[in-house]
């Protein structure tokens, strides 16, 4: 009863999807006894008849809630679930929320025959997108993401990656840093930042990918270090090779950024492999991944982050080799990839069903995808992505009767609230 003072915030009557792999094993604060005669022992690791103290914006203790009614203690406030579903907040853990435009038209290209690559090498796709975020001030680009973020927040999302990657020189690179650092100081999220400076080649280096490099090497890795955490690359026919994508790892690991790589979306290269054996926290799309590259994603414990959004909307048939993934025991997180070229989406619930739908992951699956293991790809779940002692206090509460349900529906938001560091902040 040390741990409980009276100063807390009671999370009380909800069931609880902890996304923890043994929760019986925790203890109830207000007798050290075990959980274990209310825990689930499901994937979702559910408990029921646990209350949680908040207090400091972390999860301070779980106690049973039969004997935290037999004491006389008052709270601070209590939150009564009456039943409803509460789950670690959602994490999308790849996105492209800041650019300018939009690329409605090259959707309407591919309807009518052409191919994603057939549109970049005309000129479209990324560098279309790179003209209209160079032209448009700060405040447009942050105007326009606040209402993509705000999207995601109402659905429960409480941290979110955001990349850069549509400015391809200093001045427009830092402009979309410091747009992604300021939605997460205004809105009620976490935002963690991502330079990708190298998706396409800039126009003023074309035809001389390898200057641009050298580029992004000595010039925007350096003047980024205080806006972002993470470094990415896109390795593919259509941007980077082998050898320049590890010329731009080895720049970011001098000073001590994590790196993240989009990886085998349309062809197999090898880019996840290499990324993984340098360390990467993430290797993203993988449709091409072979299953050697997922021996090596196990070894090395690099999250594999499906992205269905995009596999849908450029109409792939290409499946990531999801069974290789479970055999060699690698993380799959889900996001959403939200960007205006190849996956304009704005429902993480949405991929959680394409997930399942398209890639064949059980809901349980998807759901982790989308807590534990999306944080574990922003290396962050020491942080969040489960209900634990000490933990943030980032939870998603629901209308629902199982996780599940949240991964089956298709349409409608069923979010009963959300709350970040234990203080509601959406319904």
């Amino acid at each position: 009863m040390n741990s409980i003072s009276g100063n807390e915030v009671v999370f009380r009557g909800f069931r609880i999807a902890t996304m923890e792999p043994n929760p019986a094993g925790l203890k109830c604060e207000l007798s050290n006894a075990s959980l274990c005669d209310l825990a689930d022992q499901t994937d979702y690791g559910m408990l029921n008849g646990t209350a949680i103290g908040v207090e400091g914006g972390k999860i301070k203790w779980l106690a049973l809630e039969r004997e935290l009614d037999q004491t006389e203690l008052t709270f601070a406030q209590t939150v009564d679930g009456a039943g409803k579903l509460l789950a670690p907040g959602f994490i999308d853990c790849h996105s492209h929320l800041v650019f300018g435009g939009n690329r409605a038209s090259e959707w309407e290209q591919r309807l009518n025959g052409s191919s994603y690559q057939e549109i970049a090498k005309q000129g479209g796709g990324i560098l279309s997108t790179v003209s209209a975020t160079r032209a448009a001030t700060e405040e447009q680009l942050f105007q326009s993401a606040a209402k993509r973020i705000d999207s995601l927040l109402r659905e429960g999302v409480t941290t979110v990656e955001i990349k850069s990657g549509y400015g391809l020189d200093l001045d427009s690179e830092l402009k979309m840093l410091r747009v992604a650092n300021r939605l997460g100081a205004e809105f009620p999220v976490c935002v963690e930042a991502t330079l990708l400076a190298a998706h396409a080649v800039a126009p003023e280096f074309k035809g001389n990918p390898d200057g641009f490099i050298q580029y992004v090497c000595d010039t925007i890795i350096p003047q980024s270090v205080e806006f972002c955490s993470a470094v990415d690359a896109f390795c593919e026919t259509i941007a980077f090779d082998l050898a320049q994508t590890k010329l731009v790892f080895e720049r970011a690991k001098q000073f001590e950024l994590n790196i993240k790589i989009h990886a085998e979306q349309l062809s197999h290269s090898g880019a996840a492999a290499l990324a993984a054996n340098m360390g990467a926290i993430s290797a993203d799309h993988l449709e091409y991944l072979s299953e050697q590259d997922c021996v090596t994603l196990g070894r090395q414990g690099t999250v594999a982050t499906l992205l269905p959004g995009a596999f849908y909307c450029l109409n792939e048939k290409q499946k990531p080799p999801v069974a290789a993934l479970r055999e060699n025991q690698v993380p799959i997180a889900i996001a959403t990839d939200s960007n205006p070229g190849s996956s304009p989406v704005l429902s993480l619930l949405l991929m959680g069903n394409m997930a399942c739908n398209l890639f064949g992951l059980t809901p349980s699956e998807a759901f982790a995808g989308m807590t534990i293991n999306a944080a574990k790809a922003l290396r962050l779940d020491h942080k969040i992505g489960s209900i634990k002692k000490g933990k943030q206090a980032d939870f998603a509460t629901w209308n629902v009767n199982s996780p599940a349900e949240l991964v089956y529906s298709i349409g409608g938001n069923p979010s009963a609230g959300v709350y970040k560091f234990g203080k509601r902040t959406h319904f």
